[in-house]
């Protein structure tokens, strides 16, 4: 696995959320490096984060509260009410992200954002160096003008990894993915506030203790690598159920007061 380089971000405390984050941290830390280990030629496909058919185990409610459901968020896709969020912390220049955005991402799209049940939230996490940081500035850059996800689909198409990430390559990117002020688009690329959103994302990653990308939280449920898909299906309705099981505990409580 190439060692990835830290921005400053990853040289700060890590984020406190209790004790059991230690824990968290630990397993999702494990489980990346599991996920991108080289030595095993499946290494995306790691039992590491296999899903309990218990819809809590695996699950830190602290780590769960990461999910900002923020109307005006442009790098997410779905209903702020959706009972499940899944965070992404990936890179670019990451295969194994490039895989989960092509096989897997579009499907669990197709069948649980489109039903209200899923929204995901996308974190700039980059780990490879400028290359990295050129196309998550660009991404965010991208997202000012609403072209995020089209943004996300070129930088992640066959082949895009291997042209690299100047950011001759990211203003290309941005053409191609119809963002229609070239001039905004370099301007806020090389902003603080890019700069200082992509710093955000990062530090919250590393605080969680993820080392390697793709590294996922479900509902406070940590799951690192591209994954199968049934993986993710898994715990998508494990936390669809928990959350409806806790949705009507509430009603219950609330109607007996």
């Amino acid at each position: 696995m190439p060692t990835p380089k830290k921005s400053t971000a990853g040289s700060k405390k890590p984020l406190v959320y209790g004790a059991v984050i230690v824990t968290a941290a630990a397993l999702l830390g494990f489980a990346s490096y599991k996920a991108t280990a080289p030595a095993s030629p499946s290494a995306e496909t790691t039992s590491a984060a296999e899903v309990s058919a218990d819809p809590r185990a695996g699950v830190y409610p602290e780590l769960a509260k990461l999910a900002r459901r923020d109307a005006g968020d442009k790098l997410a896709v779905g209903r702020t009410d959706a009972p499940v969020v899944l965070i992404e912390y990936a890179d670019f220049k990451c295969g194994y992200c490039g895989k989960f955005a092509r096989d897997t991402e579009p499907e669990l799209i197709k069948e649980y954002v489109e039903d209200g049940t899923l929204r995901i939230e996308w974190r700039n996490f980059p780990i490879f160096g400028e290359e990295s940081e050129n196309a998550a500035r660009g991404s965010w850059a991208a997202g000012e003008q609403g072209r995020f996800w089209e943004f996300h689909a070129a930088a992640y198409a066959e082949g895009a990894k291997e042209k690299g990430f100047s950011k001759d390559r990211v203003k290309a990117l941005a053409r191609e993915a119809g963002v229609k002020d070239p001039a905004r688009f370099m301007k806020d690329l090389d902003g603080e506030a890019a700069r200082a959103a992509v710093a955000k994302d990062q530090e919250q990653a590393y605080g969680i203790g993820a080392t390697s990308t793709p590294s996922f939280l479900i509902n406070g449920r940590p799951i690192a690598g591209a994954q199968p898909k049934e993986t993710f299906t898994r715990a998508i309705e494990a936390a669809a159920e928990q959350a409806k099981t806790a949705a009507g505990a509430e009603a219950t409580e609330d109607s007996a007061k």
